[in-house]
């Protein structure tokens, strides 16, 4: 299995470009099947794991999906015809969720593996199902997988979303596209990646309104067809260079980014004693001395992101003080912080709050990745630590991010892969 070895305490410098958002591209992807005439061309699409099984769980369904350049993909659905998704393929991922709602939504019935992914507590799906079975479908749980059948067709309804999460509000949009009546979501979740999903259907002859605030609107239509849309930025990984320039010190560009996608985490950084600059697509971080100790709440959006608060946890460990880190969004997310204890944090956890001691040096030791978040935590720890920091479980930091270490390196980190 692979692994990083990282060489720690090396600023800094350069600038970095951000791949296009895995988790607006996941459910664009399965959305794009919606259409039962013409062909989606997707642009800015990233090639971590988790994209590449979507787009095999779609050819097994009978939908035509192919690369046509680096970033760039065509589906074409018109033949999709098989309701059963591998077993192999969607165990793997959670964005295999969004596959029921497609198939419910286009083919009346759906069986579809028990998601995995990242073990960052139940994240259960609950909430999808009570949401679909609200659009008038049966459902049941059964032999490890999600099973749904629709009599005539999915109809609106009026819907208040649990926690306001993201991925029912994602499934529920895609469901909903082509029921009948309208479909109201209350306390829906309003991350950028919703908005740019419901662009996407929009252009796909979706009637989608509200997106990006607490209240969404689906009204009927009869048919949708193949659009052409560009998979905005993903603020996750643009989050986690410029924390990066926080652990390590010196000065990053990152380029392709929406600087609004990111504003409570630029906040923090400043508040950190970061110094930040903005252009239309470009945050510029200049750290030069020790940062402070800042508290962190995570929220949903417009909140401090849950997907970047394990990277902060890093920083923090490094920061002048002691920070307060609170987790609401996920339970059980604080698994890698045991990791960072081996490095020489000082973190001590009380349920989902974390109490950070920063301390005036990490040390490199060998350390496991247990999700995507928390793995590139581990990285950034090993980018501030004195000596040699290995990174096992690289495979978690893949389905996030594409060719970490070969970014790093290229604004000076000493990290290399090691694939023996």
């Amino acid at each position: 299995m692979a692994r990083l070895v990282i060489e720690g305490r090396s600023p800094l410098s350069g600038e970095v470009s951000v791949e296009g958002s895995k988790n607006s591209a996941l459910p664009i992807i399965a959305a794009a099947a919606l259409a039962a005439e013409g062909t989606s061309v997707l642009e800015n699409v990233p090639r971590y794991t988790d994209i590449l099984d979507l787009c095999q769980i779609l050819r097994e369904l009978g939908a035509h999906v192919e690369w046509t350049g680096e970033t760039d993909l065509q589906i074409t659905a018109t033949h999709l015809s098989d309701y059963h998704a591998p077993y192999e393929l969607a165990k793997k991922l959670r964005g295999s969720t969004y596959v029921v709602g497609l198939l419910l939504a286009r083919l009346k019935r759906a069986d579809v593996a028990f998601p995995g992914g990242c073990q960052i507590g139940s994240r259960p799906v609950n909430f999808h199902i009570q949401g679909f079975q609200a659009l008038g479908a049966t459902m049941w749980l059964e032999h490890g997988s999600i099973h749904g059948k629709v009599e005539d067709c999915l109809v609106g309804n009026r819907l208040y979303i649990e926690r306001a999460s993201f991925g029912t509000t994602i499934n529920l949009m895609i469901a909903a596209s082509l029921a009948k009546g309208t479909t109201t979501l209350e306390n829906a979740a309003m991350e950028p990646e919703i908005v740019d999903l419901a662009n996407f259907l929009n252009a796909m002859g979706a009637k989608v309104r509200g997106a990006g605030t607490s209240l969404i609107r689906i009204l009927r239509v009869q048919v949708l067809h193949g659009a052409h849309h560009e998979i905005i930025p993903d603020r996750l990984e643009a989050g986690t260079y410029l924390i990066a320039a926080g652990v390590a010190g010196g000065t990053v560009g990152v380029i392709n980014v929406i600087p609004e996608h990111l504003r409570t985490v630029l906040l923090k950084l400043e508040q950190a004693g970061a110094t930040i600059e903005e252009d239309m697509d470009r945050i510029r971080i200049h750290v030069s001395r020790r940062l402070q100790a800042v508290d962190i709440e995570t929220l949903p959006h417009p909140g401090f992101p849950t997907d970047l608060h394990p990277q902060m946890v890093s920083l923090l460990s490094l920061a002048n003080g002691i920070a307060v880190v609170q987790e609401t969004v996920f339970e059980n997310r604080f698994g890698y912080a045991h990791e960072l204890v081996r490095l020489g944090a000082d973190i001590n956890l009380e349920r989902e709050t974390a109490i950070v001691r920063g301390v005036e040096q990490l040390t490199g030791a060998p350390v496991q990745a247990q999700d995507i978040r928390g793995g590139a935590a581990l990285v950034l720890a090993g980018l501030g630590a004195l000596g040699t920091t290995i990174v096992d479980g690289v495979e978690y930091i893949d389905r996030g991010y594409h060719a970490l270490e070969y970014k790093l390196r290229s604004m000076g980190a000493r990290i290399f892969r090691d694939d023996s």
